[in-house]
């Protein structure tokens, strides 16, 4: 029996899906926020900058491609790589501006100034931005794709049993082969059952 055991799809569809809706917020949720007047600035719609597009945009891409590798894979090794990748896209809406700024000393990536409405303060309003479209959407996407990674890694017994229903059946039909030439007439068939009842209590023929 192989040392790796395929698995059901169905065994990280939920992770896979919440990885793709997840990835998909991450990524566009600064580009729409404008609308309601909620994010970052600029306050326009669809506006690009490069810190839309490199702390937003492609960490959600890569939390939604790693949630497809999970949800459509019968693979364990693929669905832990997509587990992987989803949780560096995490991780990456969590430190990405702080690692810019403080390690990279990029001063032109960043997220922006928050946007304020009149309805809320503006440290409540930059919290709840901040938690909305980077450090909470990251921390969501390292659980599910923890979550995604555990499950994938985790050998049920189901999938041992039916394996290895497969595996003996596999080697049943190559010990008792197919017969090809025995037990064939001259007629290339099995004989019926009244042949090989005459055959057998014929009279034997009278002596001359």
């Amino acid at each position: 029996m192989d040392d790796v055991v395929s698995i059901p799809r169905t065994r990280g569809a939920v992770c896979g899906v919440l990885l793709i809706l997840l990835g998909l917020w991450g990524g566009l949720a600064p580009f729409i926020g404008p609308y309601i007047h909620f994010g970052f600035t600029p306050d326009k719609a669809w506006a690009y900058t490069t810190g839309r597009l490199y702390l937003s945009a492609i960490p959600g891409a890569a939390a939604l491609v790693g949630g497809l590798m999970v949800l459509i894979t019968r693979s364990r090794a693929f669905g832990i790589s997509g587990g992987v990748l989803g949780a560096l896209a995490g991780v990456w809406f969590i430190v990405g501006d702080g690692f810019v700024t403080a390690v990279l000393k990029n001063a032109s990536v960043n997220v922006g100034a928050p946007l304020q409405s009149a309805s809320l303060t503006a440290t409540l309003q930059d919290y709840l931005e901040r938690a909305a479209l980077f450090f909470g959407v990251g921390a969501l996407i390292v659980f599910v794709a923890a979550l995604a990674i555990g499950r994938f890694s985790m050998l049920a017994a189901k999938d041992i049993e039916e394996e290895a229903d497969a595996y003996s059946y596999a080697n049943q039909q190559q010990s008792f082969p197919t017969p090809t030439g025995a037990y064939r007439t001259t007629t290339g068939q099995f004989p019926s059952v009244q042949e090989t009842t005459t055959a057998q209590y014929a009279p034997p023929p009278p002596e001359s």
